[in-house]
This record gives structure tokens, sequence and C-alpha cells, in this order.
């Protein structure tokens, strides 16, 4: 069964789930061509009772058009994430959840889908963009960032905190090191 790169990207009204709220999340999925298959996207209403992080909602401050494109058409958490399994299950390939940082997006979603689902198709497993690139640069883990990566590694598209957006970069990107990883 082939893989199936599922790059993603979380955001949030603070560093961990259940606590705070996962507003919105975008997917993409795509081979290791680069070739996007397809990709969801959901806003979702934030949880009963969970509240807000202070410094992240100071840091939404900025970023008003990605906050305000993640409070559209908001979601019911449970049918969104019902609706991402189905996606992921109808996809024909086995997923492979990729992110960067996946310990953050991948603990978001990883908790949603069992709290709303009872399963994940990913099972307990994540890919770490940053990890991987530390592996091919061979350097150590904190000297590894976007800014010092090779510019070929990346390609015009740009961070926006727009889930899908950000999704889509990150995978661009992953791809294209697993690529120079290859030669």
């Amino acid at each position: 069964m082939v893989e199936i790169f599922i790059s993603t990207d979380v955001e949030s009204d603070g560093p961990i789930p259940g606590v705070y709220s996962m507003l919105s999340f975008g997917s993409a999925a795509m081979l290791a061509n680069k070739e996007i298959i397809s990709t969801f996207s959901a806003n979702l209403e934030t949880l009963p009772g969970a509240s807000q992080d202070s410094d992240t909602m100071h840091w939404w401050q900025g970023q008003k058009d990605a906050w305000d494109a993640c409070r559209k058409d908001l979601q019911n958490p449970e049918q969104a994430m019902l609706s991402y399994v189905n996606w992921l299950d109808n996809l024909g390939g086995r997923p492979v959840f990729l992110a960067y940082p996946a310990s953050f997006d991948f603990n978001y979603i990883y908790w949603y889908l069992m709290k709303f689902v009872g399963r994940s198709p990913f099972e307990y497993m994540a890919l770490d963009i940053k990890s991987y690139a530390m592996a091919v640069l061979k350097k150590p883990f904190y000297d590894v960032t976007k800014s010092n990566m090779p510019e070929e590694w990346f390609d015009q598209s740009k961070k926006s905190h727009i889930a899908l957006e950000d999704a889509i970069e990150q995978g661009q990107l992953f791809c294209n090191i697993l690529r120079e990883n290859i030669k």
C-alpha cells in the first residue's frame, strides 16, 4: 500500500488540547513527488468549558487575517473529525502524519480523533519535518531552523497561519528534503 503523506497544520487558542481548543486544521494528502492528491480543512467550534491561553491570544492579535479565516464556517468538532477520518480512509493509501513541529500538531489531531472518533488512522505515529531535516543535514536539532535550511528546499509559498496553506507549504518542504535525501 502506497504511503500518503498527510501534511497537517493546526491553529489553536492554547498549547495543549482539552484544556484549550483546536480552532482550525488543514491537511494536504501528498505523494513523495509533491503531488497533492486531496486536501481537507475545517474550522472548529471551541470545546465547551475550554480556556484561552493569554499568550496565544496575544499572538493572535497580530494575525488578524488568519484569525478571521479560522473563525468562519465553524463546525462541530465531532462532525469535523468524523468527516476527517472518512476522508483519510478513502485516500487509497496508508496515511503518514507529517507536520512541523509534529509534536504540537499531532498532539491536537490525535486527542481530537480519540475524543470524538475513538480511533486514529495514524495510529500513534507522526513524522516530524524538523527532525528529518536534522538527519539529512547532519546537524544538532537546535541548529536546524527554516532560516538555515538550503534555499532549494523551499517553494514560493509562505507561512500564513491559515491551516491548509501552511500544511501545503510544510508538505512541499518535506518532499523537497526527501528528494534531496534520496538523490
